[in-house]
């Protein structure tokens, strides 16, 4: 039996990342695909005492495993499945080309636009500016306007 395709989703706490999130699982569910849901804990900046920078990494990591544990529920409420959940630390960018060069079934990167500023968000705009996010493996992204409202995304996906 083949692995299903899998939507790729970056869990950030964010209403686009909520948007991206619903129509991940929609096209999912009427593809026959799954989905796996990204949570990345960059780098802190503070480094001048070691027990806090450990201290706030640990909120960073717990505040991240809540993000993605709402979202999952969100997601499987809509596809019935349960979905890949990955945590990761580290760039995003980086985590993000790891993730697609290691897993083939990750077909599609599905992200959601900020509308509500100038600026769409760092993963749009580096694909708007052309730098590209990956580099052994290209894959499709699509981009979903984050002002989205469910039964808009029901009738896209």
């Amino acid at each position: 039996m083949t692995q299903p395709r899998k939507f790729l989703v970056i869990a950030d706490g964010s209403d686009e990342s909520r948007v991206a999130a619903m129509f991940a699982a929609r096209r999912a569910r009427h593809s026959g695909g799954a989905v796996t849901a990204m949570a990345v804990v960059e780098p802190a900046d503070f480094e001048h005492w070691l027990g806090v920078g450990e201290a706030i990494r640990r909120e960073a990591i717990e505040a991240a495993e809540a993000v993605l544990e709402s979202l999952a529920e969100d997601i499987e409420a809509e596809t019935g499945e349960r979905p890949e959940l990955l945590l990761r630390e580290g760039e995003t960018v980086e985590c993000l080309r790891t993730i697609v060069d290691a897993d083939e079934a990750i077909a599609i990167l599905v992200l959601g636009a900020d509308s509500s500023s100038d600026n769409p968000g760092p993963l749009v705009s580096a694909l708007a500016r052309g730098r590209g996010l990956f580099t052994t493996r290209n894959i499709p992204v699509t981009v979903v306007p984050g002002c989205l409202k469910r039964e808009e995304i029901k009738a896209l996906a």
